[in-house]
C-alpha cells in the first residue's frame, strides 16, 4: 500500500478560473475528476485533508460486487488506484482546504491555513460525504465515546487502537465491519447492540463476528455511560417495538470504549447556500437536493454525488461522481455523452437492485415525488 500524500502534488495557490471545480476528494469526488477529465476538462479538486481518498483511506475489508465495481479489492487500495490516476492525468489538486462559501456567478471561497482564496468556476460537482450521527445519553461526552469513522481512523490511518474492552452501538455495515476490525487488533468487543429488531447490516459482515462468539443484540440501546474522567462501563437495556426502555432489563458492561455506527447525515451547506431546492428524505439519511439523473440539482451546473446526495455505498459513490463527471463534462464541452450516462446509470440500478438497495431506492423515489408534489402546489 502506499501513501496518497506522495503521489499528490498540490498546487501553490488557485488559478482564478477552472472549467469544473469539485469539493470532497472521496470516492465520489475522484471519480468525478476522472470521468470529466477524459474529455479535455479543466478540473480542480478540492478536499480538506491531507491526503486524497476521503473514507477509502481508512478501509481496510475488500469491496463486494461484480468486478468492474472493484470486487476484490481493499478500500485503500482502490483509493490509491485513484489518487494515482488523477496524478497522472495532471489534474490541479488542493489540500487541506475547506470551501467556506458560495456567491453569485460561481464564485467559491476556500479556506486554506493561512489565507483565504476565492475561485470562478463552470461547473461545481458536490462531494462532500457524510458526517456521523450521535446518541444522546449521560456521559456521552466522556473521553472513551468515539464515533465509529473515528475508531477507523485511529486504528487503520494511525495505527492506535482506542482502547481494549468495547462496546459497538449500532449493526449496520460499519458497526460490524469495525467490530470486525477491532477484534483483529486484539481488542475486545464485550456486545453489539442494534436499537431495531433485527441486525441492520450484511449477513456476511455479522457471520463473522457472531463466530467469534461477540454478541449481537437486538432491540437494545444504550442507558448510560459510566464514569468520571473516562469511560469506565455501559449500562444497555433492552427496549419494546415503541422504542421505549424495559424496565428490569438493564445490564452493566465494564468497558472502556463506546463506538457508536448509528448513521450518517448528508454535509450539504455549500448546497443550502447555493439555493438549490433541498428535500428531508429519512431514507437518505437527513437534508439532500433534489438532483435529476444526471446528478445535477436544481441550479443549473450544481452537480451532486455520493453521500452528500443520500448515504450509501462507496461502490454507488463511485459511480455517482463518474455520472455526475460526465454530465458537466457534457454542459462544458457541448458534448452528446447520452451512451456513457446510460450505461453509468444501469450499474447504479444494478447496485440498488438487491435488499440493502431498497431504503436509497425508496429514499431516491421520495425525493422525485416531493419535488413534484412542491412544483404543483
Amino acid at each position: 500500500m502506499t501513501d496518497d500524500r506522495t503521489q499528490i502534488t498540490e498546487v501553490d495557490s488557485l488559478e482564478p478560473t477552472t472549467e469544473l471545480l469539485i469539493i470532497g476528494g472521496g470516492p465520489a469526488g475522484l471519480m468525478a475528476a476522472l470521468s470529466a477529465s477524459e474529455y479535455g476538462v479543466d478540473i480542480t479538486l478540492i478536499d480538506e485533508n491531507d491526503r486524497l481518498g476521503g473514507q477509502l483511506i481508512k478501509q481496510t475489508h475488500m469491496f463486494f460486487g461484480s468486478h468492474q465495481e472493484k470486487a476484490g479489492i481493499r478500500g485503500i487500495d482502490i483509493g490509491s488506484q485513484l489518487s494515482a490516476e488523477v496524478k497522472k492525468r495532471g489534474i490541479r489538486v488542493l489540500l487541506n482546504s475547506t470551501v467556506i462559501g458560495y456567491y453569485e456567478g460561481n464564485q467559491i471561497a476556500i479556506l486554506q491555513t493561512d489565507r483565504l482564496e476565492k475561485i470562478k468556476t463552470e461547473a461545481l460537482v458536490v462531494a462532500t460525504g457524510a458526517a456521523e450521527n450521535i446518541v444522546s445519553f449521560p456521559n456521552n461526552d466522556l473521553p472513551g465515546v468515539y464515533g465509529a469513522g473515528a475508531v477507523q481512523t485511529l486504528m487503520n490511518v494511525y495505527g492506535v487502537r482506542p482502547g481494549k474492552r468495547v462496546l459497538m452501538v449500532g449493526s449496520g455495515n460499519i458497526g460490524l465491519i469495525v467490530s470486525y476490525q477491532l477484534l483483529q487488533a486484539g481488542v475486545s468487543v464485550v456486545a453489539v447492540i442494534e436499537a431495531l429488531p433485527k441486525i441492520g447490516g450484511y449477513l456476511v459482515h455479522a457471520s463473522k463476528i457472531a463466530r467469534t462468539g461477540v454478541p449481537i443484540l437486538v432491540s437494545h440501546t444504550i442507558k448510560e455511560a459510566i464514569g468520571k474522567e473516562e469511560v469506565e462501563g455501559a449500562v444497555i437495556v433492552k427496549i419494546d417495538k415503541n422504542w421505549r426502555l424495559i424496565a428490569g432489563t438493564e445490564k452493566k458492561l465494564k468497558i472502556d470504549t463506546i463506538c457508536l455506527a448509528v448513521g450518517l447525515s448528508p454535509l450539504t451547506e455549500i448546497l443550502w447556500q447555493a439555493g438549490c431546492e433541498m428535500y428531508y428524505i429519512p431514507e437518505l439519511g437527513g437534508h439532500v437536493a433534489w438532483h435529476n439523473e444526471d446528478m445535477e440539482t436544481s441550479v443549473q451546473g450544481i452537480y451532486v454525488a455520493g453521500d452528500v446526495s443520500g448515504i450509501e455505498e462507496a461502490s454507488t459513490a463511485m459511480l455517482e461522481g463518474q455520472l455526475a463527471g460526465l454530465a458537466a463534462a457534457e454542459s462544458i464541452k457541448n458534448l452528446s455523452l447520452d451512451k456513457e450516462k446510460a450505461q453509468v446509470r444501469e450499474r447504479l440500478s444494478l447496485l440498488r437492485a438487491g435488499p440493502f438497495g431498497e431504503k436509497p431506492r425508496i429514499g431516491k423515489q421520495k425525493l422525485q415525488i416531493s419535488a413534484d408534489k412542491i412544483s404543483q402546489d
